[in-house]
């Protein structure tokens, strides 16, 4: 079992003030105690049942650039990328220029956006369901011609690419880490399936029949459902003890998953950092 950090919370105890100073010291702390990954929220606005929307919130781009600079391990990448927050060819570039500048440590995580009251409240296009999905659909295929040799032109229902050039190239190959996140069964899991190196899938009672749902895909596309990462994202707070943060790791193998990302719900996410890396090591036994 691989750990990443999930940090969907920036109200801190010394505020905004001592942000960057804080995310410094997270971040060493998350590479110092053998946790491989590091990701952020990609939202505007604090979401709810983390807190109320008025709360601190760091745009995800910057916060994973300045996070670059500050570490040299730990893959880097959003749980998830609302797809109409930005045209893809920007999106698709962000994540290149990212890769270049952490020494091929990017990934995109991506997902069809749902906070309808974040976007419409700055502005953001905020189309139907159906639309937003099939956004999905054409900003994967996008995202994975620009990260190739092809830049050829894109004529897609939603987006038109007269060039697809993107230079400098990322340095992961053959393109940098690329998942969907959601459990919708129809439309998520055979995204996942046909374009993406890994899932993200709630942790729950329903994960392993999603994660069946994702295998039937899989099997359809003529896809190793093996070659497929399954992660899955958990909340912590500072009731949890060490066993039972052990217990719920390993019942999240038991289910399936290989990699979980572990989400601090705390005003002191140093502490939960620190919880999380006493039980690494043997986390990567299960």
């Amino acid at each position: 079992m691989e750990l990443g950090i999930h940090l969907a919370n920036f109200t801190y105890a010394d505020g905004p003030s001592a942000l960057s100073s804080d995310l410094v010291t997270i971040a060493r702390a998350v590479e110092d105690g053998g946790i491989t990954r590091l990701t952020v929220m990609d939202h505007l606005w604090q979401i709810r049942g983390v807190g109320p929307a008025e709360n601190d919130m760091l745009e995800a781009y910057t916060t994973l650039g300045f996070l670059a600079a500050h570490t040299e391990k730990v893959l880097l990448h959003t749980l998830v990328t609302g797809v109409t927050y930005r045209v893809p060819g920007l999106l698709a570039k962000q994540i290149s220029t990212l890769d270049v500048l952490s020494n091929g440590r990017a990934g995109l995580g991506i997902g069809a956006a749902w906070n309808e009251d974040e976007a419409t409240g700055l502005g953001l296009p905020f189309p139907s369901t159906k639309e937003r999905f099939e956004r999905l659909e054409e900003t994967l295929q996008i995202c994975l011609q620009m990260w190739s040799d092809d830049d050829g032109p894109f004529d897609g229902a939603h987006y038109q690419l007269g060039r697809t050039l993107n230079s400098p190239q990322n340095l992961s190959r053959p393109h940098p880490y690329l998942m969907v996140g959601g459990s919708g069964e129809r439309k998520t899991l055979r995204l996942v399936a046909q374009y993406a190196d890994a899932c993200n899938i709630f942790f729950g009672e329903q994960a392993v029949h999603k994660l069946e749902v994702l295998r039937g895909h899989a099997d359809t596309l003529g896809r190793d459902y093996d070659s497929i990462e399954k992660t899955t994202l958990i909340g912590v707070d500072p009731s949890w003890t060490r066993d039972r943060l052990l217990d719920t790791l390993r019942e999240a193998s038991q289910m399936g998953f290989t990699v979980t990302y572990i989400m601090p719900g705390s005003p002191e996410p140093l502490r939960m950092v620190e919880l999380v890396a006493s039980v690494a090591e043997e986390a990567r036994a299960l």
